[in-house]
């Protein structure tokens, strides 16, 4: 049990790195902070195409990965 521990948490870090870079590869949807002070109020409408949909449909299956991975180390620690 110790060591598949040790193997969800490796993999656990793997995913969250790789969360961390699809997320920060994605464009924004929204203006965010800069509009508050008159910066840019341009809005993407529609749906994403091409490689912003392969981004957002790999970030959703890491999600999934993520919580399903969380969900594993928290029953087998609750175990030991």
């Amino acid at each position: 049990m110790v060591v598949i521990a040790w193997i969800i948490r490796i993999l656990l870090i793997l995913v969250s790195i790789g969360l961390v870079v699809l997320v920060t590869m994605q464009k924004a949807k929204q203006a965010g902070l800069g509009s508050l002070a008159g910066g840019d109020s341009f809005s993407l409408k529609g749906k994403s195409k091409g490689k912003e949909a392969a981004l957002n449909k790999f970030t959703w299956i890491g999600m999934i990965v993520f919580v399903v991975l969380s969900i594993a180390l928290a029953v087998i620690a609750k175990t030991m």
